[in-house]
C-alpha cells in the first residue's frame, strides 16, 4: 500500500477551519462525500463518529487517524488535512491535533483496516515526517509531501 493508491490531491488540504471534533468529522464525511458519489455525507459521518466513541483516534504528536468500515466504501479512501488551528481531539497526550489522516475501508477489509492503519501510525510517528507536513505552505506541497515517504 502506498499512499498515492489512497489519498489524492482533491482529498488533501491544507489549512482547513474547523473548531471541534464533531466539526471536524463532519467536515471530512462532506468532503469524502462530495470526490465520492459512493458516499453519503450523513451516513460517513455517523460512522465516524460511532468508531470515535470507541475511543479517540487521537495518536499523539498533533495527529489524529479517524476511520471507519463502510458499506458503500469500494476501495480505501483516504483524506489529509492540516488544520489552520489545532483542536482538541481526545488524544492519547491531551495535545491538541492539527494533522488528520482520514480513512475509509471496505465493510469487509479488515486485514488491510488493520495494515494500513499500522503505515499510517509508523509514519506519523516519525518526527520528520511530522514537521515535513507542518511546514508545507500549500495543498499542493502538503500532499506532495504526504506521498513522498
Amino acid at each position: 500500500m502506498t499512499l498515492d493508491s489512497i489519498l489524492t490531491e482533491g482529498r488533501t488540504e491544507y489549512g482547513a477551519s474547523v473548531t471541534s471534533k464533531k466539526r471536524l468529522l463532519e467536515y471530512i464525511a462532506a468532503g469524502i462525500a462530495a470526490d465520492n458519489t459512493e458516499f453519503d455525507a450523513d451516513e460517513l459521518f455517523n460512522e465516524l463518529l460511532a468508531r470515535e466513541r470507541l475511543g479517540s483516534t487521537g495518536l499523539g504528536h498533533g495527529v489524529a487517524i479517524p476511520h471507519c468500515r463502510s458499506s458503500r466504501c469500494t476501495q480505501i479512501t483516504g483524506m489529509l488535512l492540516k488544520l489552520e488551528q489545532a483542536i482538541d481531539f481526545e488524544a492519547v497526550d491531551d495535545e491538541p491535533v492539527d494533522l488528520i489522516f482520514a480513512l475509509i475501508v471496505p465493510a469487509e477489509a479488515h486485514d488491510e483496516h488493520l495494515k494500513v492503519l499500522g503505515a499510517l501510525a509508523t509514519a506519523f510517528n516519525e518526527a520528520d515526517y511530522r514537521s515535513k507536513l507542518r511546514s508545507a505552505e500549500n495543498t499542493e506541497v502538503l500532499f506532495k509531501r504526504a506521498i513522498a515517504s
